[in-house]
């Protein structure tokens, strides 16, 4: 069976402006940690969209969510070992972006210059 491109299924798994950060905060944290802490960490998303990938990685398995009954109301997440194991990869991604993140040019695409030129 052919499963395609794995980079694709890791980009349809971790998807999203806010999704490797919220992770890689997680992660490098490595305890559990409030929904408000997280929230500033990650400034400036959205309590919806924070809301929204917490609870889509809670679902694939990558962060527990503990809910505690007390006033107010305490929620914190933390990442499971299975998110863990993403750790090397955002690490080297993370690595990438110190050395060679401003190597890219960061124009738009109306003054990009391709790199081919066909003549006919």
């Amino acid at each position: 069976m052919d499963q395609g491109c794995p980079m694709v299924a890791f980009v349809n798994l971790i998807s999203g402006k806010w999704a490797i950060p919220i992770l890689y905060r997680l992660i490098i944290e490595d305890r559990a940690v409030r929904f408000g802490e997280l929230q500033r960490a990650a400034a400036p998303i959205t309590q919806k969209e924070l809301t929204r990938h917490l609870r889509l990685f809670e679902a694939q398995g990558l962060v527990t969510r503990a809910i505690y009954s007390e006033m107010p109301p305490r929620v914190e997440y933390a990442i499971t070992a299975l998110g863990r194991t993403l750790k090397p990869t955002l690490d080297s991604l993370a690595e990438w972006m110190r050395e060679d993140g401003a190597k890219i040019t960061r124009t738009g695409p109306a003054n990009i210059e391709p790199s081919i030129r066909i003549t006919g």
